[in-house]
């Protein structure tokens, strides 16, 4: 009996694709297979493999470019440099070690520096892990910790963190494994005491998360992706077993951060009853000088697994931000959302220019917000939103933003419309001047506008949503004809549009046209009977 032909994967998707329709409709589609050389394709289909990490800055460098887009947090600047530097240093030492002596680099025990952020929001974590990520050259991925309680499963969710460092590198595995995987609102998933039985969205997500921080290998494809399934389903078909592609997470520095918010009453109240007595030291009502006092049991106490918050050994506290500090960020950082506003109005012709009393209120409203630096982006959002609806189209070209456009917005914006507007109309009196002396010297006439008239065009024009010169045009088409015949009786004709013909000019210049040749007519000599 003949084999069957397995179909070519161009014919096995497309009966596929008719599969799922037929049976699922139009919501789900299925995207085409790529082919990916592997060990069983031909050499000349495989890339050679070539140094795919470089790494040799120090800590200062590291620490000076972070201090170009983010204000304060020195210490968990050094700190971050210091763990950076440590860890690619060991993987730099690694990576070519195992090209010259395997067995030696199996011999070298090293213990991961993952990093674990303290802080209140809008502090300059995230930027902070992203800039490093991007002086490195190496692949960032973020995720909220929240998101992975929301889920049915955990392992799954928590492993396509991995997974993303993939996609990042462009399917690079070599690349994905140096990466940086960020993980916010870790304190979201400590565990309540008072909750009984297994915790799945708090304890189920550490203990998955414990194996990814210290070392395992994450299979490249989900497991629960459809598309993931068929692709092994087709390998199996042409090679008699799927091919089973992995990440190892040894060399992925992974650093977590969130607010505790809890956390500093419970180390105060540790801190006050280790302090109990005549003489004691009063605890300091500074956050970020008591959550420097934390120790790794206060974050068990708070709902961390023992061995969850063993993998994260670096621990930095970031400051909350001052006014000052906000003022410095919109005036030097080069992550400003200043420069955002620049950009966004310079994209309508219109050139905004900030003076540091403005920027110090905006520091003022937006430190009252309490949420750190993203208070700048709500008080700028809620202060220019109307400017940036009014202003493009409206003739304004600059925008000064001073103290006073920061507190009394509304009225500021209605004198730059009401100015522009003025200038507007100025403009456009002006072009109708100029549409009268080009008609004269083009028609050879001396043809004048009285300026109750041009005020009359300008605002007839704007009403009617037209250009100013195309409603002169239209306005005075049948003219050249009409003063034609008059000039052919006067070479010196001088002719004066007053108000009254603005409304029906064909009608003005027919009477003009009549009276002129009455009087011409008059002016003759009568002849001799």
């Amino acid at each position: 009996m003949p084999e069957t032909p397995f179909p070519s994967p161009e014919e096995l998707q497309k009966r596929i694709q008719e599969f799922m329709k037929a049976n699922f409709g139009d919501h789900v589609a299925v995207s085409a297979f790529t082919h990916q050389a592997s060990t069983d394709d031909p050499p000349d289909q495989r890339q050679e493999s070539t140094d795919p990490f470089q790494f040799n800055a120090t800590p200062k460098q590291i620490k000076a470019h972070l201090d170009r887009f983010v204000i304060q947090q020195a210490e968990a600047k050094k700190t971050l440099s210091i763990a950076v530097c440590d860890h690619y240093n060991h993987v730099n030492r690694i990576y070519r070690l195992e090209k010259e002596d395997p067995e030696a680099a199996k011999r070298i025990e090293y213990s991961k520096g993952n990093v674990l952020l303290l802080g209140p929001t809008g502090v300059g974590k995230t930027y902070l892990v992203k800039h490093i990520a991007d002086l490195i050259g190496v692949p960032f991925v973020k995720a909220d910790a929240t998101k992975f309680s929301e889920t049915g499963y955990v392992g799954g969710d928590v492993e396509d963190l991995v997974r993303g460092l993939v996609q990042k590198a462009d399917g690079n595995v070599e690349i994905a494994q140096y990466g940086i995987i960020y993980i916010d609102e870790i304190d979201k998933i400590a565990t309540s005491s008072n909750i009984t039985g297994r915790d799945v969205s708090g304890r189920g997500v550490q203990t998955t998360l414990l194996k990814l921080m210290e070392e395992t290998e994450v299979p490249l494809r989900n497991p629960m992706d459809l598309q993931s399934q068929l692709q092994s389903a087709m390998e199996f078909q042409r090679r008699g077993k799927p091919k089973r592609e992995v990440i190892n997470t040894r060399h992925i520095l992974f650093i977590c951060s969130g607010a505790f918010d809890r956390l500093k009453d419970q180390v105060e109240r540790r801190l006050r009853q280790a302090n109990i007595g005549f003489g004691c030291a009063t605890v300091s009502a500074d956050s970020a000088e008591v959550l420097s006092a934390v120790t790794t049991r206060d974050f068990i106490d708070y709902g961390l697994e023992p061995e969850f918050i063993g993998r994260l050994p670096v621990r930095v506290v970031c400051h909350e931000l001052s006014a000052d500090d906000l003022f410095a960020i919109l005036k030097t950082s080069e992550g400003s959302v200043i420069r955002q506003y620049t950009r966004a109005f310079e994209a309508f012709g219109i050139d905004a220019r900030f003076d540091d009393a403005a920027l110090r209120e905006i520091a003022l409203q937006a430190s009252a917000q309490k949420t750190g630096a993203r208070g700048l982006v709500t008080v700028c959002d809620r202060l220019f939103r109307d400017f940036k609806f009014e202003l493009p189209g409206s003739g304004v070209r600059t925008l000064e933003v001073n103290f006073d456009l920061v507190r009394d917005p509304a009225k500021t914006l209605k004198e730059l419309l009401d100015e522009a507007e003025a200038e507007a109309e100025l403009n456009q009196a002006e072009m109708v001047r100029q549409f009268a002396s080009v008609f004269s010297q083009k028609y050879g006439v001396k043809f004048e506008i009285e300026e109750d008239a041009v005020l009359k065009i300008v605002g007839s024009a704007r009403e009617a949503g037209s250009n100013v010169t195309d409603f002169c045009n239209n306005l005075f088409k049948d003219y050249p004809y009409g003063l034609k015949l008059l000039r052919d009786r006067d070479t010196h004709l001088e002719f004066r549009v007053p108000v009254s013909a603005v409304e029906n000019p064909d009608k003005f210049l027919s009477e003009r046209v009549v009276e002129f040749y009455r009087q011409a007519k008059e002016a003759e000599p009568s002849r001799p009977v």
